[in-house]
């Protein structure tokens, strides 16, 4: 467990890092808006595939329990089964509602053509 925690916060130490070094490579505004919208899509990927992930692995436990339930007490097993649907229907939504906010966020991102023109005449390109 505490080679795994180690091993997600060094990964994003090190995205914060590579983050950080490209903005201060150049100091216009427009790099930094500019990197500041490849932020915002790639928090966006990353947010939903730990919400993806998390629902998952809560799915996951949600029918490990139901089947261990309907195993035990196989006389309980309708009622078990109705329960475990709404749960998992629950679980499922918070998984949609990463992908609404990421959505939000990704249509947030204007059209980058002139942006990235402006920064290739800065650097003289």
């Amino acid at each position: 467990m505490l080679k795994k925690g180690l091993i997600g916060i060094t990964g994003l130490l090190m995205v914060i890092g590579t983050t950080s070094v490209a903005l201060a490579a150049d100091s216009s505004a427009q790099a930094a808006g500019l990197w500041s919208f490849f932020g915002i899509a790639i928090a966006c990927g990353f947010g939903i595939g730990l919400a993806a992930m998390g629902t998952g692995v809560g799915m996951g436990i949600a029918i490990n329990g139901a089947l261990q339930g309907t195993a035990r007490n196989p006389e309980a097993g309708g009622k078990i089964m109705t329960t475990m649907i709404i749960g998992l229907a629950l679980i499922e939504s918070l998984c949609i509602y990463a992908l609404l906010i990421c959505f939000i966020m990704v249509f947030k991102i204007p059209d980058l053509g002139p942006m990235y023109n402006a920064i290739l005449k800065s650097f003289g390109g």
